[in-house]
C-alpha cells in the first residue's frame, strides 16, 4: 500500500510538522504501508523521520513576512522554478504508482503545481484516491472565500478529489459555514478533531539537568515556531525580563528555529550568552521534551505549536502573527475566549504588556496543571476551564485512511459530530 503524500511549506515548518506527525502514526498503525512526501521544505532533512518513509525535496520557494514568493536558493525565477517543481511532482506520482494521494491545504499545489499531477492521476490512475487536508482555519472568511473562488478551488475540491479532512473541530472554527463550502463539498469533509501531540523523547527533569536547573527553578520556554519572523517576540520577550521579579529566579530557554534570518538571530544571541539564566538552541526534532519540561510557554500562533502546547497541558501567552494570513489570530482569540491561554495581539505587544502575562501564567501554572491532572475526561480529550478539545485526528484519519486504501469504491463516512 502506498501513499503519496504532498505538502509545500513556503513559510515556516508547520505544514510539514505536521504531515509527518500523521505519516508517523499511519506507519505505526499500517502495517505494509509505504509513504513517499514530496516537499519544498528545507528543515526535512532536520526532522526524525519513521522507518517506511522517503521523501523527494523540491526547489525552495518561499515568502516573505508579506506574502511575497520568491526562490529560495537557485537563481532562477520563480515561474521556471515551479514547473520544475511541477514536473518532479508529477514525475513522481507516476513511478510511485500511490493508492492514495493526501494534499496539504491547497488543492492544486502551489501556484498550480500540482495541476499537472491531478489531471495525469485523473487520466491514467483513476483508481487512486485524493485527499485534500485542511489545518483548522486557512486565513478570514472573507480572504479564503475570494481566493478559493479566483483559484478556482472549489471546482477543483468537487471534481478531483473523494475526501476533505478538516483537522480541527466544528465547535472551534466552522470551516464549510465559514468558507461557504456548497453541499457537495460539505459531503465530502470530516472533521477529524485537532492533531495530538506525543509526551517526547526525554524526561522534565533530563532536560532540566541537560539546562542546569534546580528542581524548584521557573522554566519559560520560548518557541516562535520556524524564526523566520520570529524576531519581534523573541526580542520583545528578553526585554521582558527586566520587568520580572528578581524572587522569581527564572530561567529561560530560546529555540529561535532554523528560518530565522543570521543578522537577526546574532543580534539575539549576543544577549543570550551575556545572561548565565538564558538558553538559545536553532531547532529541535524533539520540542515536546522541552515544552513538557517547561512552567510556561511563550509562542506564536501556529497550528502545531497550539497543539503541543493543548496536548501537554502547558500554560501559555500566545502572540499570533497576523500577516500576511489571520489565521494565528483568529485561532489563538478563540480558544483564549475558552480560557485555554493567554493571547496577546502583536498590536498589543509590548515587553510589560508580555511580563505581566508571564507573571500571571508564572503564579497559576501550579494550580492549572494540577486542575487539568484531576480531569475526568475521556482518553484523547482534554479538559479546561468546563471545555473538552477533541485531540483525536490520528486515530480518525487512520480509519479513514484503512477505508480509503482497502477498497477501490469512494469510501464516504457520515461527517463527524463534534
Amino acid at each position: 500500500m502506498k501513499l503519496l503524500v504532498y505538502s509545500h511549506d513556503a513559510f515556516g515548518l508547520g505544514n510539514i510538522r505536521r504531515m509527518v506527525a500523521i505519516c508517523e502514526y499511519l506507519l505505526k498503525a499500517i502495517p505494509g504501508l509505504s509513504i513517499l512526501v514530496v516537499s519544498g521544505s528545507p528543515a526535512l532533512h532536520q526532522l526524525r523521520l519513521p522507518e517506511g518513509l522517503d521523501y523527494i525535496k523540491l526547489p525552495c520557494l518561499g515568502r516573505d513576512e508579506a506574502g511575497v514568493l520568491g526562490v529560495r536558493f537557485l537563481r532562477t525565477e520563480p515561474e521556471e522554478t515551479v514547473r520544475l517543481r511541477s514536473e518532479l511532482i508529477r514525475t513522481a506520482a507516476a513511478h510511485f504508482q500511490p493508492d492514495v494521494v493526501l494534499v496539504d491545504k491547497k488543492p492544486d499545489g502551489l501556484k498550480g503545481e500540482l495541476q499537472a499531477t491531478l489531471d495525469w492521476l485523473q487520466r491514467q490512475r483513476p483508481q487512486t484516491r485524493l485527499v485534500l487536508l485542511l489545518r483548522d482555519i486557512l486565513d478570514s472568511p472573507e480572504v479564503t472565500i475570494t481566493q478559493w473562488q479566483q483559484n478556482n478551488y472549489y471546482a477543483l475540491a468537487e471534481t478531483h478529489y473523494d475526501q476533505v479532512w478538516i483537522v480541527g473541530t466544528r465547535d472551534i472554527f466552522d470551516a464549510p459555514q465559514e468558507y461557504q463550502f456548497s453541499s457537495t463539498l460539505r459531503a465530502k469533509t470530516r472533521f477529524m478533531g485537532y492533531v495530538r501531540r506525543g509526551q517526547g523523547l526525554r524526561t522534565p527533569q533530563e532536560v532540566r539537568q541537560s539546562l542546569g536547573l534546580t528542581a524548584a527553578q521557573p522554566l519559560v520556554l520560548v518557541t516562535p515556531g520556524g524564526g523566520g519572523d520570529g524576531y519581534r517576540l523573541v526580542d520583545s520577550y528578553l526585554q521582558s525580563l527586566a520587568a520580572m521579579p528578581a524572587d522569581f529566579n527564572l530561567a529561560s530557554l530560546i529555540i529561535g528555529g532554523p528560518e530565522m534570518p543570521a543578522h537577526q538571530k546574532q543580534s539575539l544571541l549576543s544577549r543570550v550568552q551575556a545572561n548565565p539564566a538564558l538558553h538559545w538552541l536553532d531547532f529541535t526534532d524533539d520540542l515536546a521534551s522541552f515544552m513538557v519540561a517547561a512552567d510556561v510557554v511563550v509562542s506564536m500562533g501556529g497550528y502545531n505549536t497550539v497543539g503541543e502546547i493543548l496536548s501537554l497541558r502547558k500554560r501559555a501567552v500566545v502572540v499570533p502573527r497576523t500577516q500576511p494570513v489571520e489565521e494565528q489570530w483568529i485561532r489563538a482569540k478563540r480558544m483564549a475566549e475558552l480560557g485555554l491561554f493567554a493571547a496577546i495581539h502583536p498590536d498589543q505587544l509590548t515587553p510589560q504588556v508580555l511580563a505581566q502575562a508571564i507573571r500571571q501564567e508564572l503564579c497559576q501554572s501550579a494550580r492549572d496543571t494540577q486542575a487539568g491532572s484531576e480531569s475526568a475526561s475521556s482518553p484523547g480529550f482534554w479538559s479546561f476551564a468546563d471545555y473538552v478539545l477533541d485531540l483525536n485526528a490520528l486515530p480518525r484519519i487512520t480509519e479513514a485512511m484503512l477505508g480509503l486504501l482497502l477498497s477501490r469504491s469512494v469510501c464516504l463516512a457520515e461527517p463527524i459530530a463534534v
